[in-house]
């Protein structure tokens, strides 16, 4: 069968070799140095100024939206806009923290919020903050996207854990808003096995991202932003082991993730640029069946990285047939979470609303996708293909 990924790392004899050499001399495991290290590192191949590191891209989600209530930048109450379209996880925050989550529909062209869906949630509902999911490597107009939320006054958020490298109009994806969620689980793009980062170029939310990260206190911080914070709490170095100065958790990372990290850095331009040749094969010759599937939009992206295929049945029945097809041959999934509104946990804690968001309702139920990972040899490409023609 062709798996959804077929090895934990990229490299993997390598790096395994090399992981297991770290763990042998290793002084210490706990967040350190290493981790320090990817945050650079990350920052930089993403083109940020600053990256905080976190456990998982889920806790990368929930630590973005505890800062901007930290900061006073989201209140309680507030009403925040989410693709409908998405992982569980980038809306379950909203719901924790006592935000009114409203989802905005997709686009089926492009699986992804256009400027036009946005602009009609706005007609109806006012929001505060607009969280944006870069789905399977895609996008639709997010820079008009990003200009209408300025224009607004709306925070936009995204969640580019499904986006890593993907380059829209020469900027990369993960970029247009105030911060970006990123994900290393070891289905996606670059494997630590688990672990999650946010992008920002602003100073006051990477700070505070690293207070949530871990219990609210500022060990983290530089000895500048730790010398305001204890004079303006009346803190001493003593205490100041042990002083928590908002509300956070521990999402901390360890050592063997930043290591694992900086490790995977290597070769993420090279994964890269093999899923995105796998991925143009394929779609030229699945999607130019339009008999059965609905092709997807991607010809307005400088540079597509995703790593799995959607597809789009043009009915519940082709995509019944082809799930039979794929039986022992091709591990498949759902495409993510499908229409959130749908998703039990979404219906027990928003019970009086009424959503409709008919394209994403579509895609859940005419979509799946399989991976497209970067190991993929040219005979399983030709399988992929027997089996779709």
């Amino acid at each position: 069968m062709i798996k959804l990924i077929k090895s934990t790392f990229y490299n993997e004899e390598l790096t395994k070799k090399e992981l297991v050499d770290f763990i042998k001399f290793a002084t210490q495991l706990s967040f350190g140095s290493e981790c320090e290290k990817f945050e650079n590192n990350f920052a930089k191949y993403q083109g940020r100024k600053y990256c905080t590191f976190f456990n998982s891209g889920s806790s990368a989600n929930l630590a973005l939206i505890q800062a901007l209530l930290n900061l006073g930048k989201l209140k309680k109450g507030d009403t925040v806009g989410f693709s409908a379209l998405t992982w569980a996880t980038n809306v379950m925050p909203f719901i924790q923290l006592g935000l009114n989550p409203v989802p905005a529909d997709v686009e089926i062209d492009t699986l992804n919020v256009s400027s036009a869906k946005l602009k009609k949630v706005l007609l109806a509902i006012p929001l505060k903050a607009f969280f944006l999911t870069n789905l399977l490597g895609f996008c639709d107009d997010i820079d008009e996207i990003w200009r209408l939320c300025k224009e607004k006054k709306i925070i936009l958020i995204e969640d580019n854990c499904e986006s890593l490298g993907t380059v829209y109009k020469g900027k990369k994806l993960g970029n247009f808003g105030l911060a970006g969620t990123f994900s290393f689980f070891v289905g996606h793009h670059m494997s630590m096995i688990e672990g999650g980062a946010v992008c920002t170029d602003d100073e006051e939310l990477a700070n505070m991202l690293r207070m949530v990260r871990a219990h609210g206190w500022d060990r983290h911080l530089n000895t500048e932003a730790q010398s305001k914070l204890r004079g303006q709490f009346g803190v001493d170095d003593f205490y100041a082991r042990y002083s928590f100065y908002d509300l956070a958790y521990n999402l901390r990372p360890t050592e063997i993730n930043g290591f694992l990290g900086n490790i995977q850095l290597r070769y993420l331009d090279e994964i890269v640029t093999k899923r995105k040749d796998n991925f143009i094969e394929l779609a030229d010759f699945i999607y130019g069946n339009k008999n059965k599937f609905l092709p997807i939009k991607f010809n307005h992206i400088d540079l597509i990285s995703n790593f799995a295929v959607p597809i789009l049945c043009r009915t519940k029945a082709i995509k019944e047939e082809l799930i039979k097809k794929c039986e022992g041959k091709i591990e498949i999934r759902p495409i993510v979470g499908g229409d959130i509104t749908k998703q039990p946990f979404f219906k027990k804690y928003n019970p009086d609303t009424d959503f409709s968001c008919l394209n994403a309702g579509f895609i859940h139920e005419n979509g799946f996708y399989f991976g497209n990972n970067p190991e993929l040899t040219n005979s399983e490409i030709q399988e992929i293909k027997n089996v779709f023609q």
